[in-house]
């Protein structure tokens, strides 16, 4: 059976918090790559009435975090899947986060690393995914705060750059982890409306050969010759909405960068009194990092250390 490996990011369009990008890895069957089918008894898709069906609730994060309680269904979602009760923060970030994501969020002034996680909600047991022909794999995720964004942008340029060595990143990640040499089918949204990601992929797999099959803006398809296993990279639009793997990655990085901005809310709301929350996009972020100005020069910290530059 392949592995199916979903790949997608959170926060790549704020000014405030991290970007998240994040890889799930899922052996399916090969008549299902998408997982719906195998997964039906314990999985369901967003829509309906939240409570009413014990499945877990696994779809495009847009899907998911919506209405009441939109965090809790995400970390339930999340938590349950995984298997990852009872943790703080700082354990979270440790067990699915690249090497600088945990100690890079340290230097973030509002990270409580002892924070306590399923504040929303408790989480449910994991599924028996071996009983329904499925087997777990590797979980990554490349968390980016602003003072790291920025020394990428302001050395190269463009905050494209960011996703694309967060993707490197995450893409050797995967085949550096996944067991076994079964065939890795890697599902990605697209990034930025490209067509072209065959240099990409050469810098992710140095020791391949990444062969272009198809570059369109329906589809850009590529297989990477001469690894010790098949590897097979799409990348299309609205990835999240095909498959449970992408699905996962798009559930992973929006409730890592949630929990970051719950965090920092909470920061700055305690330094200024009435202070209304803000998702960190750019409207809205411009009247937040106005209205923190001062706590920031009393806290000794510069804009770049807290505003993304793009």
């Amino acid at each position: 059976m392949p592995w199916v490996v979903g790949i997608d990011e959170a926060g790549y369009g704020p000014n405030l918090g991290p970007l998240v990008q994040s890889a799930v890895a899922v052996r399916l069957p090969d008549d299902d790559p998408a997982g719906w089918d195998a997964l039906k008894a314990v999985v369901r898709r967003a829509g309906g009435r939240w409570g009413r069906d014990a499945r877990l609730v696994i779809d495009d994060s847009k899907r998911v975090y919506h209405g009441t309680n939109a965090l809790g269904k995400l970390e339930h979602g999340v938590l349950s899947w995984f298997g990852l009760a009872g943790l703080t923060l700082a354990d979270l970030i440790a067990r699915i986060g690249l090497p600088d994501a945990l100690p890079d969020t340290h230097l973030e002034g509002w990270f409580v690393p002892t924070a306590k996680l399923e504040q929303h909600t408790k989480a449910s047991p994991q599924p028996d995914f071996a009983a329904h022909g499925v087997e777990l794999g590797p979980v990554a995720a490349n968390v980016v705060h602003p003072p790291r964004f920025n020394r990428v942008v302001n050395a190269s340029g463009s905050k494209a750059v960011v996703l694309s060595l967060g993707l490197v990143e995450l893409l050797k990640h995967v085949l550096a982890h996944t067991p076994g040499d079964d065939e890795l089918r890697i599902l990605c949204d697209k990034q930025g409306g490209r067509n072209y990601y065959a240099p990409l992929l050469q810098e992710a797999f140095p020791d391949g050969f990444v062969c272009a099959e198809v570059e369109r803006m329906e589809e850009s398809r590529y297989r990477v010759e001469l690894l010790p296993r098949r590897v097979v990279v799409r990348f299309t639009p609205r990835a999240d909405a095909g498959s449970v793997a992408v699905a996962l990655a798009s559930m992973t990085c929006k409730y890592v960068r949630e929990l970051c901005m719950v965090q920092f809310n909470d920061y700055w709301a305690a330094r200024v009194p009435g202070l209304p929350p803000t998702a960190g996009y750019p409207v809205d972020a411009a009247r937040f990092i106005a209205a923190i100005r001062s706590a920031m020069t009393a806290e000794g910290l510069s804009e770049e250390q807290v505003w993304r530059v793009k």
